[in-house]
């Protein structure tokens, strides 16, 4: 589970302006892509210290500071948790870290719960309170992966949409063969590298496909990854998967912004799994010794 919330945690902050434009088909003139985003993952940790909620760092996701065009907000904040389990308390959690953040901010916030779990009646959607004639209803969108459409996601160009469709495949391959969750696997592969989107955020979604649907077995993986290889072959990509990846750091430019975040990335893959100093470096983007570095930094 702490593996999939790294792999979301990083994807999140890939395909942010694709997040979106998913959820808001009119995002071009309600945000201001041209001005980025600012992670305020720190800060909301801080809200949430280890002594308050000693769980505190496996409920914590995204909090986003997005410009706006429209309105007399020049800034508004995006929250987000990933939540893949069932648990009854989640709605109040949803509307702790709410009230908590306007504290904090005094602006406006959208909230968002994308939901990972495979129990098909399980959707909070609001808190609700009442205390003799004072009542409160605070309600938050809840998007439900596993209730998605197949056809519609794998129809849509949109990076976010392919993010869950890969999170579906990996809950339905827990009830597949195999052999079959193979197939699927290198079927999700093939319409990822058809997509008409940028090569780098293909990559991206490459690597997030390859970690979060598993085979746990190193031979299906090698079998995986030089397929994968012989269709960018046909295909004549001018590229492979780990150069598309670097490009993005190219593009974006090495800013202390997007340094730091990698370091955080790296810092978590670290702890929380058993991924090689290779794999970890491909996920994030990163050269093994950047990697390197930082394993022999917490030694």
């Amino acid at each position: 589970m702490k593996r999939n919330d790294t792999l979301w945690k990083s994807i999140l902050e890939d395909i942010f302006d694709d997040f979106l434009r998913f959820f808001f088909p009119d995002a071009e003139t309600l945000f201001d892509f041209q001005r980025g985003f600012e992670y305020l993952d720190k800060e909301l940790e801080q809200l949430f210290p280890p002594d308050d909620c000693k769980d505190a760092s496996k409920y914590v996701d995204k909090l986003v500071k997005v410009y706006s065009l429209t309105g007399a907000e020049e800034w508004v904040l995006v929250h987000i948790e990933v939540q893949g389990y069932r648990d009854v308390d989640f709605a109040d959690r949803m509307f702790t870290y709410y009230y908590r953040i306007w504290d904090k901010y005094r602006k406006p916030i959208t909230a968002f719960a994308i939901l990972t779990d495979d129990c098909r009646h399980y959707l909070p959607v609001q808190f609700e309170q009442h205390c003799l004639g004072t009542s409160l209803c605070f309600r938050f969108n809840s998007f439900k992966v596993l209730d998605q459409s197949d056809e519609a996601l794998a129809a849509s160009d949109n990076p976010f949409a392919q993010a869950v469709l890969v999170t579906k495949t990996a809950l339905i391959g827990k009830k597949l063969s195999i052999d079959e969750l193979y197939r699927l696997k290198i079927q999700l592969a093939r319409g990822l590298l058809n997509r008409d989107i940028p090569k780098w955020k293909i990559g991206k979604l490459m690597n997030f496909l390859q970690f979060y649907v598993r085979f746990d077995s190193e031979e299906l993986d090698t079998q995986f990854n030089l397929e994968v290889d012989e269709i960018i072959h046909q295909k004549k990509i001018p590229m492979t998967l780990e150069e598309a990846i670097l490009q993005i750091v190219k593009e974006e430019g090495i800013e202390r912004g997007h340094l730091e975040r990698n370091t955080t990335i790296v810092q978590n893959l670290l702890r929380e799994t058993n991924f090689s100093t290779e794999q970890i470096a491909r996920l994030v983007g990163v050269s093994v010794e950047f990697v390197n570095e930082i394993r022999q930094s917490h030694n």
